[in-house]
């Protein structure tokens, strides 16, 4: 490859690389900064000029970093985001603030953490939008692909680049109609795998921790129904004999409509808030950081 001047790299072209390393893909990369792929092209063409490494090679339908880029990445990510954190205002007033918070969540942090962080929202920081998107098993990539802004889920993420830290912890129950015979006992495992069940199958790798315990007992669910969330569980246990197994804080969401009653497998989790050097030293995000802690400490006063 020809020599190329190393300063003529700027942060736009960095920006191409990391875009395009994160989706392993050139087309979805240009897709993400709405640009056609020979403008992403052309970026990484000039960074192999630079950096004298193919950066990317073929691999069946798809292309795979080289350890060379796997290095670059790594150092360019962190530049361009100290870099875009030096613009970030010093100050942040959260009356006058306009700007877009991209949270990735599930079901379980919609029904927990979001409505009283809207709440907040509107009454300190109302030109703060709130988007929020599903992270189903995919909320470390969307993180890492600047998709999102911040990540709350049960999730451990140990990799450098992230930041995390603890929001609230919870447990299973079983719920049932009101009116079921299991309403009023409390099960063992044995009468517990036995009873027809709902199962909550989030697909992906994912899977609830009470099924993790059970599969290390050497235990499985009588299994009569799987379903892709918890959102409907009430209206489908009306009238059946069958339980589901969900966290606490979802069930007392259910209200009235469902019994609640403990699980031999409570299998106790925590739900975890994770973002980037991108947003880190912004004075807005640790505003936000801040606000979803303190209703994160108020959750948590609650007898779960």
């Amino acid at each position: 490859m020809s020599s190329f001047d190393p300063m003529t790299v700027d942060f736009a072209a960095l920006k191409v690389l990391r875009l395009v390393h994160a989706h392993g893909s050139f087309t979805r990369a240009a897709e993400a900064l709405g640009v056609n792929q020979s403008t992403v092209s052309y970026a990484i063409d000039r960074l192999r000029k630079v950096f004298k490494d193919p950066l990317f090679v073929r691999q069946g339908a798809g292309i795979v970093a080289t350890d060379r880029c796997e290095e670059i990445v790594a150092v360019a990510g962190r530049m361009v985001d100290e870099f875009a954190a030096l613009s970030e205002p010093l100050d942040f007033d959260p009356a006058n603030a306009r700007a877009t918070i991209t949270l990735s969540c599930n079901f379980y942090e919609r029904v927990t953490l979001v409505p009283p962080l809207v709440r907040r929202l509107r009454e300190l920081a109302p030109g703060l939008k709130l988007d929020i998107i599903s992270s189903t098993v995919l909320g470390k990539e969307q993180l890492a692909r600047g998709e999102s802004d911040l990540l709350a889920g049960p999730v451990q993420i140990t990799e450098g680049g992230f930041y995390g830290r603890g929001l609230i912890g919870d447990h299973y129950v079983c719920v049932m109609a009101p009116e079921n015979p299991l309403a009023d006992r409390v099960l063992d495992a044995e009468s517990y795998v036995a009873v027809p069940q709902v199962v909550v199958n989030y697909g992906g790798n994912w899977r609830s921790r009470y099924l993790v315990e059970l599969d290390a007992a050497g235990l499985a669910l009588n299994a009569v129904m799987e379903v892709p969330s918890p959102a409907n569980l009430p209206d489908i246990l009306t009238g059946t004999d069958l339980i589901a197994t969900v966290p606490l804080r979802i069930a007392r969401a259910y209200g009235d409509r469902v019994a609640i009653g403990q699980c031999p497998f409570p299998a106790p989790f925590s739900i975890d808030l994770y973002w980037t050097s991108r947003t880190h030293h912004s004075a807005m995000y640790k505003w936000v950081r801040g606000v979803l802690g303190r209703i994160a400490d108020e959750l948590n006063q609650d007898r779960i």
